[in-house]
Parts: structure tokens; C-alpha cells; sequence
């Protein structure tokens, strides 16, 4: 597919620099002793609004500024909405973010906290993004897609950019897998560098659209459940135009993580890495500790884990790192 091309990728960084930080590249030496090959860590925790989404926003956002536009809505699980909100303050336009009953209060409150209007309703994703259609409809504000939109896509390849240039010899890059925005941008600018480069997403095992989709074939609904990965929820769209086939062009393997593995990815991330980090952020370091990465794939060179935000609930950290959720 051509809708989102490595030009479209160093366009957005020249757009959206000024406002995202270009992010470390961390080694862990616990998980390269483990996986016997180095492994760094990919911490969009640092973002300004403390997840990779704020690239794929910003660059949307800055495009439609350029076009004139002044109203926007989204639909969220939190943190697109959160760096929607980011954006639109930055840019001096007005943002509502739809989100159903399952997002986090604290993801809920650090939107309105950057000016956004909130609208709860329904309990899923894909009810959020049904109320944000109506609103783009018959009120006139132009829709944000969470993720299934090429300069979403482009903003969030600006990471798989970083890593090529920041380790030129990487092998395998593991990236959360939710709506296939971040795996698709990642991959674009993996497999353009090197098509060798094994690209491997992660989910949660219960709710999981993109894997539920990939295995059917064609976009599917799914029942969307509470998680620790709650970033990770919500439906691909069934009529996905993007991400699902430039995820299934790109993905050498979709693995899934029970609730349990993720809980031990967040509690190391902790413990080991002097990291805070959400579940949906976890999944990566939770596939290594379990085992689920191939070994002789692992042993081709360096491990680049996406670690895609840091926006957990602190008495829900507290518990997790605790043992006791």
C-alpha cells in the first residue's frame, strides 16, 4: 500500500518538532541478559503528555490548522484524546474528545485539565466514536481518528524513524498492538530501512480488535473488556481503511498477554527499569519475561521495545508493583 509513504514520515517530524520530544533509547541490562542480545527500551513515557500519541495528534492537528480548521473532535481511550488535547491548546483550536465509562478517571481528568470539552458516553470505544461522529456530522467539527488515518500514521512513524537512526543493526522491534496506528507507522519506517527487521506486536489477551481481525482476515468487532491494558482496548473500525491492512502487510507476529503477564511487565518495568509505566506501555518487556519472543529470532541482534506511555492510575501502579491486583 502507498497511502503512507517515509516522505510522509520526515514531514511530520519537521512538523510536529517543536512540540515532541524526540525520545531516548534506554539498554536494559536485566532484559538483554535475558534475551542474550541487547535490548533497549523505546520511552515515549517522557512525552509531554506522557504517551506516543501525541505525535500522531500533533501531526494531524498541525495539517489541519494549515487547512484553516478551528474545531475538532476524537474518540479516546485516554491518551489519544489527551494529546489531542495537547495539540489543539498548543495550536489555539477547540477540542472535544468523546470516551466511553471503561477509560481510567485519571486519563479522563488530565484531558479536561488541558482544556478539552469531555463527553462520556456508551461503554466502548466504538460508542465513543459513534457520539464523535455525530458531533463531527451536525455540529461541524472535523473528526481526528484515533488511529486509522495516514497522518496519524505518519506522526506515529516518526518513531520507527528514531530507531533506525539511533540503531542502525536493530533486528526486531515489539510494539503494542491496538488499532494498528503505531505498528503501522513503526513498521513503514522498519521495513523501508531494512525488510529483515522482524516486527512483532503485543495485546492484551481478551478484546483485542487487531488480533481478533488479522486472524479472521477482515476487520471485526469484539466485546471490549477492562484491562491493564486499557489503552489497548476498543474496535479497529469495521470499516477500517488503513491500519488493518498495513498491519497485516507488515506484522511477522501478533502475540497476546494475559492479565497476569501484563502485571509482571508493569511491576519490572518498576522494579528493574526505575520505570512507571501503564499496561498498554508493559507489553513488551511483558512478552520477554514470559518467554513469548522466538529466542532464535531474538538472537539475530538488538531488541527495540516500544514503550508507549507512562499514564497508569498511581494507587492502581501501587497495587499492581504491590502483588495485589
Amino acid at each position: 500500500m502507498s497511502v503512507v509513504c517515509p516522505a510522509d514520515v520526515y514531514r511530520a517530524r519537521q512538523r510536529i518538532a517543536a512540540r515532541v520530544r524526540r525520545t531516548p533509547l534506554v539498554e536494559s541490562p536485566s532484559l538483554s541478559a535475558l534475551a542474550g542480545t541487547r535490548v533497549l527500551l523505546k520511552l515515549e513515557t517522557v512525552q509531554p503528555t506522557g504517551s506516543f500519541k501525541v505525535r500522531g495528534a500533533t501531526h494531524a492537528l498541525a495539517v489541519l490548522a494549515e487547512q484553516g480548521c478551528t474545531r475538532v473532535v476524537t474518540a479516546s481511550t485516554g491518551n489519544h484524546g489527551r494529546a489531542v488535547a495537547y495539540a489543539a491548546q498548543a495550536l489555539g483550536m477547540q477540542a472535544t474528545v468523546c470516551m466511553s465509562s471503561l477509560v481510567p478517571a485519571n486519563k479522563v481528568q488530565a484531558v479536561r485539565q488541558l482544556g478539552a470539552q469531555v463527553c462520556i458516553t456508551g461503554t466502548s470505544q466504538d460508542d465513543a466514536q459513534q457520539e464523535a461522529r455525530r458531533l463531527a456530522h451536525e455540529e461541524g467539527f472535523v473528526f481526528v481518528p484515533p488511529f486509522d488515518d495516514p497522518h496519524v500514521i505518519a506522526g506515529q512513524g516518526t518513531i520507527g524513524l528514531e530507531i533506525v537512526e539511533d540503531v542502525p543493526d536493530v533486528a526486531n522491534i515489539v510494539v503494542p498492538l491496538s488499532g494498528g496506528g503505531l505498528f503501522a507507522g513503526v513498521a513503514l519506517m522498519a521495513k523501508a530501512a531494512n525488510p529483515a527487521i522482524r516486527m512483532t506486536g503485543v495485546t492484551m489477551a481478551h478484546g483485542a480488535a487487531m488480533h481478533a481481525s488479522l486472524a479472521a482476515g477482515q476487520p471485526v468487532a469484539v466485546e471490549e473488556v477492562e484491562s491493564l491494558a486499557d489503552s489497548l482496548g476498543g474496535g479497529i473500525g469495521l470499516d477500517n481503511r488503513y491500519t488493518f491492512l498495513l498491519t497485516r502487510e507488515w506484522i511477522d507476529e501478533a502475540l497476546l498477554l494475559d492479565e497476569a503477564s501484563i502485571a509482571r511487565g508493569i511491576a519490572h518495568a518498576y522494579r528493574e527499569e526505575r520505570l512507571v509505566v501503564e499496561g498498554a506501555g508493559a507489553v513488551g518487556m511483558a512478552a520477554l519475561l514470559d518467554g513469548a519472543l522466538d529466542a532464535a529470532q531474538l538472537r539475530r541482534g538488538p531488541v527495540v521495545l516500544v514503550v508507549g506511555g507512562s499514564n497508569i492510575d498511581m494507587d492502581l501502579h501501587r497495587r499492581v508493583t504491590a502483588g495485589c491486583a
